[in-house]
């Protein structure tokens, strides 16, 4: 593999093309001139590029080591701005009468410090929060108190749950409990009826219009959630035959969490902006107009309609959907709603990254071969060795094949006990080097055969990284997404190497072999070689949606170390918060373990081994000290935070 031509120079520009960056990065981020990923920060009138390793480096001067998931906050502020500039831009150029009101799912980021900080910047713009479980209602009720905020209640609702709902709107907050199956609708008329509160209902409707990629089942006919247009219209002969009618205030629709296409946003808006004109000519005072969430990410950068891309922007995204509900409204002589929309990924995405150490580094290599082989070496060794010293550019094809051949002939040849493992090595020694030497040439030639077309991600190496996949990006995992990843270090140098990444957690599950490429997907990502007493430093990016909600206890591998980074009022950079990550204890404790009554027993078993000689006391000692301090430890590869 060769990431870069020896014979041209390599450049700062030829790092950005080659991880991305400037594509996927949304002017978030970007390349120092000495080689170093910077996030870009705005805020208080200042905008400064900071250095990643920069941070990494304060970070462990403070006792914090890898792996560490950093929180910038003036990204996460700007994302609301632009979401919120973005439909006001798009209302007013339109004249469309109604307002914009953004909605954040707690779901997709559950951390405190991130509802915190939503529900205060987007106080300004009088951004609410979507619940979706008593949890996350009791969370919004504690952080919306604007008068002009909405806080939509999603899910499947029991008495408890519509009871906090009704109270916070008894208190003045904008609630609106969306019915996601007719059956509710007789517990919220009860529950509000016993308290004397006239509630506030919303309808989420099943449209046809399908999104793409893994949520194309969030709409349809068969989607979980929703009422078809059946139940809608049995819900509104209920309502007013209860009298209650115009308690029905909010639509809402949800197609899908990532749509890639502008055609889908535009399509839904248009089906739901129909069924919303024919509730208010039913006479329903509606007034509220969902679209949900669906507003892409687009982690690859192609700006396509690739599953981890999106063809539109964030303004497109908002002139399609005004444009179409007000078409739609304006020929039935309907009055504008409020817009509201639930753009969790979009708003959250960039906050986050994960930035972790390389520990170290299985490489691919092949050993030399001998020009003559033992008189007494197999006669398909013999064959394998002679494909290997003819071949030549001409039959890359023809040896690529043999070498297969003999290969798995020698292997069958191993288990049936005609060869010996020393016969088998050195025959699986010459096929690599054969595959090499193929994969070598095959990149000067103008027509590559399909059979030893990427031949080099078969060579990639493993650098084992100081991270848990299941803990950190889980959706990778789970259902193959793709996110941006590089070095954040050293990309004045061009990479020799090509790579995979594997976690720590030994399952075969934790590793990241897919990444992000203008064109497809790379099986394989361009890395450097490691560096003696220097660490390597690895970035993903775009992690700050759904990642740390759905991490898991794989290998007991907890909470990362979290630190949030701001820029003062003087452009400087401010560590605003710092959370330590999961002990140990920590982990053990989510699991039902008492670490109280774990180091009882362990002194137990101690004291035992002394009374039976086989240790000292001393040794029992620095046994409990080291297991004490085991408990209390991080749960991540630890170094020596002061170094490096």
């Amino acid at each position: 593999m060769a990431p870069s031509d020896p014979l041209n120079r390599w450049t700062i520009r030829d790092a950005e093309e080659m991880y991305g960056i400037g594509r996927w990065s949304n002017g978030y981020f970007d390349v120092s001139p000495e080689g170093e990923v910077r996030a870009v920060l705005r805020a208080n009138g200042h905008t400064r590029p900071i250095p990643l390793p920069e941070i990494i480096a304060g970070i462990r001067e403070r006792g914090m080591s890898m792996p560490v998931l950093l929180r910038f906050g003036d990204i996460l502020d700007d994302r609301i701005r632009t979401l919120n500039e973005s439909f006001a831009k798009a209302i007013a150029d339109a004249k469309f009468q109604g307002p914009y009101r953004g909605v954040f799912p707690i779901k997709v980021n559950q951390q405190q410090q991130v509802v915190e900080e939503i529900a205060g910047f987007g106080r300004h713009y009088h951004h609410g929060l979507e619940a979706g479980s008593k949890a996350e209602l009791i969370a919004a009720m504690s952080y919306i108190s604007d008068p002009e905020a909405f806080i939509v209640c999603n899910g499947y609702k029991d008495e408890a749950f519509i009871d906090l709902a009704l109270y916070a709107l008894k208190m003045g907050v904008q609630v609106v409990m969306v019915l996601e199956m007719p059956s509710e609708l007789e517990t919220i008329l009860e529950r509000a009826a016993r308290m004397g509160v006239r509630p506030r209902i919303g309808m989420r409707v099943k449209l046809s219009t399908k999104g793409s990629g893994h949520w194309i089942e969030s709409a349809g006919d068969k989607s979980v959630f929703g009422l078809n247009t059946a139940q809608i219209m049995d819900v509104v002969d209920r309502l007013r035959a209860a009298d209650m009618l115009d308690c029905l205030h909010m639509l809402h629709y949800h197609v899908g969490s990532q749509l890639p296409s502008i055609q889908t946003v535009r399509l839904a808006a248009t089906e739901a902006a129909r069924v919303y004109a024919s509730l208010v000519q039913e006479g329903a005072p509606m007034g509220l107009l969902n679209v949900g969430g669906g507003l892409a990410v687009d982690y690859d950068g192609s700006h396509t309609n690739f599953a981890s891309s999106s063809n539109y922007t964030v303004q497109e995204f908002c002139v399609d959907i005004v444009e179409a509900v007000m078409q739609v409204l304006d020929q039935a002589g309907v009055d504008h709603p409020t817009l509201i929309s639930e753009s969790g990924r979009a708003t959250v995405a960039y906050y986050s990254v994960l930035v972790f150490d390389i520990l170290d580094v299985s490489r691919f290599e092949t050993h030399s071969i001998p020009d003559a082989l033992p008189e007494n070496a197999h006669p398909l060794v013999q064959n394998l060795h002679h494909a290997w010293r003819t071949l030549s550019p001409k039959n890359l094809q023809e040896g690529f094949n043999d070498a297969l051949y003999y290969r798995d002939e020698l292997r069958t040849l191993f288990i049936h006990g005609v060869i010996g493992l020393r016969e088998r090595a050195l025959a699986e020694q010459i096929f690599w080097n054969i595959i090499r030497r193929i994969a070598s040439e095959a990149e000067r030639l103008k027509y590559v055969p399909e059979e030893i077309q990427n031949l080099e991600i078969t060579l990639a190496d493993i650098y084992y990284g100081n991270f848990s996949l299941f803990q950190s990006l889980p959706d990778s995992w789970a259902i193959d997404q793709l996110f941006p990843i590089a070095p954040i270090h050293r990309l004045h140098e061009p990479p020799s190497r090509l790579g995979i990444l594997a976690d720590c957690t030994c399952d075969c599950d934790g590793k990241i072999d897919r990444f992000i490429d203008l064109h497809d997907v790379k099986k394989a990502l361009p890395l450097h070689t490691l560096r003696d007493g220097e660490p390597y430093l690895i970035g993903a990016f775009l992690v700050g949606a759904y990642q740390e909600t759905l991490g898991d206890l794989h290998n007991l591998f907890g909470d990362t170390n979290v630190v949030s980074v701001r820029l003062g009022p003087e452009g400087e950079v401010k560590y605003s918060r710092e959370i330590f990550g999961d002990s140990v204890a920590d982990v053990l404790s989510y699991v039902e373990y008492d670490p109280k009554a774990m180091v009882e027993r362990m002194r137990d078993q101690a004291e035992s081994a002394v009374r039976s000689g086989r240790i000292t006391a001393q040794e029992r000692r620095q046994i409990m000290r080291a297991f004490e301090e085991g408990l209390r430890g991080y749960t991540y590869f630890e170094t020596d935070t002061t170094s490096g």
